[in-house]
């Protein structure tokens, strides 16, 4: 009969251990009993995480880690050496991991027209007391990559700076842009401010070599598109 008992992790090489493992040779280099013990990431008093990890891929072994994906927090809490955070956390990731496969590009949001990105943004800014002022970054087929905020407050020059929001262009590798702010007051028309800021954000894309392709305005239910006012050439 073997005593000896399992090599805790500070006790593997430095190469070895799975967070420093990841961090020089990637996540692909990783086993999935040491993915999981990256998301575990503490044993018990007689098991390293790593045996803790193997533990709860050998009851589910005959079907694969694909398994996994169908358990719940409180299936795998029952596995000896993860309580209920560590199931949580490993579900959690399961789930992010389900939600990734399940995209595709098919699935992805298409921008084809001023209509479809008021659609994206009208739950988002409808009903806001304060502007927000969003770019959403697409790709070379129009799919949304994001949709971040640059700034909230009143709309002005000094505060959409055109170094903040074509970072965020520069950042997702977008190849174009729709600008978009909502008018709390729920009238989208757009002010002598909306016009300047506009102008000056579609100048610096063309130095920049990135398309501002519109500029919409979000009010209670209804849109203006700067691009159909040609505001926007």
């Amino acid at each position: 009969m073997n005593d000896s008992k399992p090599l805790m992790i500070k006790q593997l090489p430095q190469d070895e251990r799975p967070r420093e493992k990841m961090l020089t040779k990637g996540a692909q280099a990783l086993s999935n009993a040491e993915l999981l013990a990256i998301l575990l990431r503490t044993g018990t008093k007689n098991d390293s995480v790593l045996r803790v990890a193997e533990r709860l891929l050998k009851k589910y072994e005959d079907l694969g880690i694909a398994a996994l994906s169908g358990i719940g927090p409180q299936e795998i809490s029952k596995i000896k050496g993860i309580g209920p955070a560590k199931a949580v956390t490993v579900a959690a990731a399961i789930e992010i991991g389900k939600r990734l496969n399940s995209l595709s590009s098919a699935q992805k949001v298409i921008i084809r027209s001023p209509q479809d990105a008021a659609n994206l943004l009208m739950p988002r800014l409808r009903y806001e007391s304060r502007e927000h002022f969003i770019v959403l970054l697409l790709s070379t087929k129009n799919h949304v990559l994001a949709t971040p905020t640059i700034s909230i407050g009143s709309l002005n020059a000094s505060i959409v700076h055109p170094r903040e929001l074509f970072r965020e262009v520069i950042h997702h590798a977008a190849a174009s842009v729709i600008l978009a702010h909502n008018h709390p007051s729920g009238d989208p028309t757009p002010s002598s401010e909306d016009i300047v800021l506009t102008r000056k954000l579609v100048d610096a894309g063309k130095i920049l070599e990135i398309s501002v392709l519109d500029h919409v305005i979000i009010g209670d239910n209804k849109y203006v598109s700067l691009k159909e006012k040609g505001i926007i050439e």
